[in-house]
């Protein structure tokens, strides 16, 4: 039966998905926490967020992610670092999961993914669980009840979280799969109930379609001055680098927190909402993030809470590192209302390095901020992949492997030429640790790495005296306002500075056996630029 706000044309019976139960179309919150309540989601929390827990998987599964090897994408994809499921397989899973859904019931939300209607994706989620609809209701961004009468999707994505893949039958490797087609313009995911599979596939989608009209698809967070969207910075970084965080600056409006789009005109978010950690969320140090928990609608994944006040605790783990809240931009006071920007005139790079190497801010020249984007140095933090317990030093190229189809230098010298036509300014900050390595020193004090972000933002920090790094060439300041100067100078925060020295010669020898692999594809200007 179908239910709800939909085009008429464009039903699931009409895309050739038939036998389903009741099917909702584009449910508002309160009708989809409702449903959830029903059917024994999860419960409702202090001021009506919805609390929930994902199971087994409470991050993605990067290894259980499989391309369809088509002859339409065939020669532009990057095979090496994307699995290919035969279009055989393909067509059996995709048969194999309409039969187990029969006679279930079904939540379709119709969503943009793009704030530019120029290059936006129309993409329809088909979700088992009502909350799925939920969170991506947040995560994406809404048509208006009338622009649904219309509304065609170019990609539909089907969540089954109870659907459990044959790895033999469906050529994959494990019971869950996530499976992208887009010769059939379809993705579909089972045996995962965690709803960032569900914002990343659409991510994953824009980072093949976009390169291909010149728009740069970055995964990074992006903020611009208050009251001038031409005075915009970018931040680039994986899960756990402070994207979320550091663009939420109540001094700044925020576009986005995740992933973003660079055009000819500028930026624009990809996203109507955000998805931040809450682990060792305060109410000081990040009120806006912290005010989320308790409003109405925000999806509060994988926290411990008190079973009779239902008061959260932001510290307890024992669930996992990567507990996270949902919530929509407008829960943000400083959210920008078109999600628009104009051309960045800084663009920043963060690193979490666990080595405790890397000085909390450098300059970087155009060539070297290419290196070190290409690069992508950081390390994952605990809970944001399946078997990460702790921080682990990784390259994942242009920030986020994960969800580049195309060869990294695709992006690299779409980035590389929007650097160079609007000037922008490029730094790399180290979130990560100092005086010493995961384990001996101590996470990088986020107020100083306000204050230096700020500095930089307002031009400030290119005014004051800087020194090259011995190790990696680029330019560290010496002294700024408001900054320990020791903590400026890596070696200084060390006990041990004959250590530091062996622990810096050891990670820049793992930037250059990394970076290898990219030498025959650049430009000399960058090859000069790489260290070792």
């Amino acid at each position: 039966m179908t239910n709800g706000r939909v085009n008429p044309s464009q039903t699931l019976e009409k895309q050739g998905i038939t036998g389903l139960g009741n099917v909702y179309y584009n449910d508002l919150e309160p009708g989809l926490i409702e449903a959830a309540l029903q059917r024994g989601e999860g419960k409702l929390g202090i001021g009506g967020a919805f609390l929930v827990s994902t199971g087994a998987h409470t991050g993605r599964s990067p290894k259980d992610k499989f391309v369809v090897r088509t002859p339409s994408v065939e020669d532009t994809i990057w095979w090496d670092n994307n699995k290919p499921m035969a279009p055989e397989a393909f067509d059996r899973l995709y048969a194999d999961m309409l039969a187990h859904m029969r006679g279930k019931d079904y939540f379709v939300q119709d969503l943009y993914g793009g704030a530019d209607a120029e290059h936006r994706l129309d993409v329809r989620l088909v979700t088992e669980l009502a909350w799925h609809g939920l969170f991506i209701r947040h995560l994406l961004r809404r048509p208006s009840r009338e622009d649904l009468n219309d509304f065609i999707p170019e990609f539909t994505i089907i969540n089954c979280p109870s659907f459990k893949a044959d790895p033999e039958r469906h050529g994959c490797r494990s019971e869950t799969v996530i499976a992208l087609n887009f010769e059939k313009k379809l993705i579909l995911i089972g045996n995962t109930a965690y709803a960032g599979e569900n914002k990343k596939s659409v991510f994953t989608l824009l980072n093949y379609i976009l390169p291909g009209k010149g728009v740069m698809a970055m995964h990074c967070s992006a903020n611009h001055a208050i009251g001038d969207p031409d005075d915009a910075a970018v931040f680039f970084g994986l899960s756990g680098t402070g994207k979320t965080t550091l663009s939420a600056d109540p001094s700044r409006t925020l576009i986005g927190d995740d992933e973003h789009g660079w055009s000819d005109k500028g930026i624009f978010n990809f996203e109507g909402g955000c998805y931040a950690k809450t682990i060792n969320l305060s109410a000081e140090a990040e009120p806006e993030i912290y005010a989320t928990c308790s409003k109405f609608g925000t999806v509060i994944e994988n926290m411990v809470f008190d079973p009779e006040t239902l008061e959260l605790d932001f510290e307890d783990n024992s669930i996992t590192d990567n507990m996270r809240c949902a919530y929509p931009l407008n829960y943000i006071s400083n959210a920008s209302e078109t999600s628009l920007g104009g051309q960045p005139k800084n663009v920043i790079m963060l690193t979490c390095d666990a080595y405790g190497v890397l000085p909390p801010i450098a300059r970087l020249t155009p060539a070297q901020a290419m290196y070190h984007f290409l690069s992508g140095f950081t390390s994952k933090t605990p809970g944001t992949e399946v078997g990460v317990t702790e921080p682990l030093p990784t390259f994942s190229t242009c920030f986020g492997a994960p969800f580049m189809p195309r060869r990294p230098e695709v992006y690299g010298k779409l980035l590389q030429e929007k650097i160079k036509a609007t000037g922008a300014t490029c730094w790399l900050v180290n979130t990560g640790w100092t005086g010493g390595a995961y384990g001996t020193g101590k996470r990088m004090p986020i107020r100083a790495t306000r204050a230096l972000l700020h500095a930089a933002l307002d031009g400030s920090l290119n005014k004051v005296q800087f020194r090259k790094d011995p190790n990696f060439g680029f330019d560290v300041p010496v002294s700024v306002p408001g900054v320990d100067d020791q903590l400026l100078d890596p070696r200084q925060t060390w006990a041990d500075g004959g250590a530091y020295d062996a622990q810096a010669k050891k990670l820049v020898e793992m930037f250059s056996d990394n970076f290898a692999q990219y030498v025959p594809y650049i430009d000399a200007d960058v090859k000069a630029a790489a260290i070792g």
